[in-house]
């Protein structure tokens, strides 16, 4: 998937636009490395630095890009200024980011660590946003740049056991729709990946595994990535990759809040 009216060579490997993705290491933000790497130089980040080179040294080989790794723990406050001002440091020009880093945790909110909480909304939301805030100057500058954000499905709903992370979600999905309304005309689009069950590490990390939302089917964390990808390059304000995610979700709209409440809950329990 290629830029439109754009051949990647190694010979133009200089006039490529760059792009940043969080959470790289890993899941769709690793597949999106590896999707995007053909038409992008890379700046990754994401904690995990030795699979951050390993990532690097696999795509430049690969398609002669510049990769560059810049480790980063976005539940630390000041993980974003600490990383725009690296990309500053390398003389660097931000054409596209991608907010992929997040996590979620799973259980009743009274029983659930705080501490998690409070580092969810710190990576799920804050990092989020100030990254965009931090990448928005130069794009409007340029008169162009392109911002994919990824939230879920569990945006569009209320999540009963995983209460805290829905709740992130959703804040990602308004908050991508509305500066993407506001950036009109500015050559700078807003899209939102909206992925539902995905086969990655989240579920582990979550503790759900054993959900019914989990072992009712995953789709490929390649297709999800692909489908972000291509939404982001057209300017797609709301990108809902797979017919069935599709089709929960335009249900959702329709059906009392408080059945889609107990929905939930019930995929989110464990079978």
């Amino acid at each position: 998937m290629a830029l439109p009216g754009y051949v990647s060579t190694m010979a133009d490997n200089n006039q490529r636009q760059t792009a940043l993705i969080t959470g790289a290491s890993s899941g769709i933000g690793y597949d999106l490395a590896q999707i995007m790497a053909a038409d992008f130089n890379l700046i990754v980040t994401a904690r995990n630095q030795k699979r951050l080179e390993q990532l690097a040294q696999e795509l430049q080989a690969r398609h002669g890009n510049h990769v560059h790794v810049i480790p980063a723990d976005l539940a630390l406050t000041d993980a974003p200024s600490t990383i725009f001002a690296e990309i500053g440091r390398r003389g660097l020009k931000l054409d596209a980011l991608v907010n992929n880093a997040g996590f979620g945790n799973h259980g009743e909110f009274k029983s659930t660590p705080i501490e998690d909480e409070l580092q969810m909304i710190q990576v799920n939301i804050t990092a989020l946003t100030h990254l965009t805030k931090l990448a928005l100057p130069g794009m409007l500058e340029r008169k162009r740049g392109r911002i994919l954000n990824v939230a879920s499905t569990a945006g569009f709903q209320p999540g009963p056991l995983m209460a805290v992370y829905y709740a992130t979600k959703a804040y990602v999905i308004s908050f991508s729709e509305a500066i993407d309304s506001e950036l009109k005309g500015t050559g700078v689009t807003v899209s939102c990946l909206c992925p539902g069950p995905t086969a990655t590490e989240f579920a582990a990390r979550a503790e759900m595994e054993e959900s019914r939302l989990f072992l009712l089917g995953r789709m490929r964390s390649e297709d999800v990535a692909r489908a972000g990808y291509k939404g982001m390059l057209r300017g797609k304000r709301l990108v809902i990759p797979g017919i069935k995610n599709k089709v929960i979700m335009e249900s959702v709209r329709f059906t009392p809040r408080k059945l889609v409440t107990a929905i939930a809950r019930n995929m989110n329990a464990s079978s």
